[in-house]
């Protein structure tokens, strides 16, 4: 026996054994943390929302002067998406998803102390730098620790936490508001993501895709692939060709090679458009129906029942596109997000509340299936070598037309009232469903089983 022959080390593909294995119990844990945090990112980033009826009348302000208020948040989000990006990559997605919550909580719970609108503008960018960070980072963990069969169902359910924690806000300041006071909103509403941070310190761990980047740190990655029933030996050498295959990628200027430009021009107007309705709904809808003379309390009910719309149309809309095809459901959204949005023009909110609430869920059924599904569809048309830049690339894009809203949102209220807002959301989701029909590659109908995945970059912009 020649005892000085070198040991063969066993070669292992990461990317292979997560895509292809199972979904044990402990990568759920990591998925629902992930789902957790973006559960609390949209729980914050709509407090605003329901806080500015009740902030204007202590202290007599106009809507024209939260207008600042509501952009310096959504710049703050833009900003800290592609900081997150940069964390993430450089540092791991483990530390960005928890600093992240750890920033968004801090801020919101200072504006409870806020003295005036430019404090508050600037805790909102402060916040907003997080709440920008977060989504991308969850989405990411959420990718990488999700077999490839699953991923599009997980990363859509990890959206979809977005108007969940929209939802459970509404809830929230229905009960806070009217006994407490908005001061009271912010710093509990901020107080719940500082608690989730330290169940993240201790639960979350580091991505397998970032840990085999880094050879010093295999064995941590050795230890993670043993906690998700992937043992390796001890002298074994990690890869994850897939990944490193997609990463050769030739930046933004490939988005309008030839085959690529129609349907990125596309893209980026309904994700434009398709923002600045949802943002104007999350920002501005509560103001809005305060401004109809509703009470604090149904005002608040009315943004709580578009998020909860929107939970299950993104849902439905998702198993829709695995079946059918991405062309007719997401066509079928736009088109029931305009004519809803058109329908509720014919009803006053006051006389008709409960009816007017019922229809905001409908049409935020619509436009939220629509945003959450269509970055099932930038994965489809986007090749994998430009697939990650694409995605983020139509994202910073529509980010513009969130920031809009924060102005036009309140323009259109003062001048022109509910009539005039709801004839601006359902304009918009008019010409996303223009946007989404000149798109040529859809994702076809399932003809035989096959998965869709759905990959979001660290670096949401």
């Amino acid at each position: 026996m020649n005892l000085s022959a070198p040991r063969t080390s066993a070669a292992i593909d990461v990317g292979e054994l997560l895509d292809e294995g199972p979904f044990t119990g402990f990568q759920k844990v990591v998925v629902l943390l992930a789902a957790l945090s973006i559960v609390m990112d949209g729980f914050d980033g709509q407090l605003i929302g329901f806080a500015i009826p009740v902030i204007m009348k202590e202290w007599g302000v106009t809507r024209g002067a939260f207008a600042p208020v509501v952009a310096a948040g959504l710049v703050g989000m833009a900003v800290g998406s592609a900081c997150a990006g940069l964390f993430a990559d450089r540092f791991g997605r483990r530390w960005a998803v928890i600093g992240s919550v750890l920033v968004f909580g801090t801020a919101t719970s200072a504006i409870g102390l806020a003295p005036d609108l430019l404090t508050i503008a600037c805790l909102r960018f402060i916040a907003g730098l997080g709440i920008g960070g977060a989504l991308p980072t969850s989405t990411t963990t959420t990718a990488e620790f999700t077999p490839l069969r699953r991923r599009t169902l997980a990363v859509t359910a990890t959206i979809v936490c977005v108007p969940l924690g929209g939802m459970l806000a509404g809830l929230f300041a229905s009960a806070v508001l009217p006994s407490q006071g908005w001061r009271a909103l912010f710093f509990i509403g901020g107080a719940l993501p500082l608690a989730l941070s330290f169940l993240l310190l201790v639960g979350l761990p580091e991505s397998p895709r970032f840990l085999v980047r880094r050879p010093a740190r295999w064995p941590e990655l050795s230890r993670l692939l043993a906690r998700m029933s992937r043992a390796s030996p001890a002298n074994a050498v990690f890869s994850d060709r897939t990944e490193q295959n997609a990463e050769q990628r030739r930046g933004v200027t490939a988005l309008f090679e030839t085959g690529l430009a129609h349907d990125t021009i596309a893209i980026w107007c309904a994700f434009f458009m398709c923002l600045l309705a949802v943002y104007s709904a999350f920002s501005w809808l509560p103001t809005m129906l305060a401004s109809e003379g509703l009470d604090v309390a149904v005002a608040a009910s009315g943004l709580t029942a578009y998020n909860m719309g929107g939970v299950f149309g993104a849902l439905f809309c998702a198993v829709a596109i695995a079946r059918f095809g991405s062309r007719w459901p997401l066509l079928a959204c736009c088109a029931g997000g305009a004519v809803s949005a058109l329908f509720l023009q014919q009803f006053g909110a006051r006389d008709h509340t409960s009816l007017f609430i019922a229809g905001l869920g409908v049409h935020g059924l619509f436009v939220n299936a629509a945003q959450a599904t269509m970055f099932a569809l930038c994965a489809y048309v986007y090749p994998t070598a430009v697939r990650a830049t694409g995605t983020a690339a139509s994202l910073a894009f529509g980010r513009f037309g969130a920031i809009l809203s924060a102005f036009a949102g309140a323009a259109v209220i003062t001048s022109g009232g509910a009539s005039a807002y709801l004839m601006m959301l359902g304009g918009g989701m008019v010409l996303v469903f223009v946007a989404l029909a000149a798109v040529r590659r859809h994702i076809p109908p399932l003809a035989k089983p096959q998965a869709v995945a759905v990959v979001l970059p660290a670096s949401e912009p």
